[in-house]
């Protein structure tokens, strides 16, 4: 059996983490005082750094962010669209890219390779997701990032904390198996 190029397989790879996150982003528990909802997106951002590395995870971000940009219905509820990728979670998707880089750089790095490194890597992956998404909602809601009743720490941080420590962990406990699978396909195809 002939294997396919390098490029069929980064692609797959790529997509499939891509897809991941859009069917994470359906997992959706909507808050009514913040347009950011809690969903299972960040639990898919960090396992795709930890498991394609800094490179591949972040292209996979950055593919999820334009499939959904360009109206496929990849958001949170379903959404897609311009308005969609550039409104008030956009920080986010950024944020995305970059956490999904950096955790991969440290996989890179074998800090994923046991449950207590893992999860500092992926603490500072949300920690990066939360810096860029917090900074875009304070300039989208003209609102200031940390002071005042209504900033965006409180709408855009505060509520996901004890949410994200569960999917960090989750994240944590399946990378092994996940680096595993991507390495059998990479090997395999």
């Amino acid at each position: 059996m002939q294997r396919r190029p390098l490029w069929a397989r980064e692609s797959v790879l790529i997509g499939t983490f891509a897809l991941l996150t859009a069917v994470a982003a359906q997992i959706r528990i909507p808050l009514g005082f913040t347009p950011v909802p809690v969903t299972g997106q960040t639990l898919a951002v960090l396992l795709a750094g930890a498991a394609l590395g800094a490179k591949r995870g972040a292209a996979s971000q950055l593919l999820y962010w334009l499939l959904g940009m360009i109206g496929l219905p990849f958001y949170a509820a379903g959404a897609g669209g311009w308005e969609a990728a550039t409104g008030a979670t956009m920080g986010y998707f950024v944020g995305f890219i970059a956490a999904a880089g950096i955790v991969g750089r440290l996989a890179e790095y074998r800090q994923d390779r046991n449950i207590l490194t893992s999860l500092s890597s992926m603490a500072l992956g949300s920690i990066v997701i939360y810096i860029c998404g917090a900074a875009w909602l304070s300039i989208e809601l003209d609102i200031p990032i940390a002071t005042g009743e209504r900033n965006a720490i409180a709408l855009g941080v505060a509520p996901f904390l004890l949410g994200d420590i569960i999917k960090m962990c989750l994240a944590g406990m399946a990378t092994a198996s996940a680096w595993g699978a991507v390495n059998r396909f990479s090997n395999r195809s």
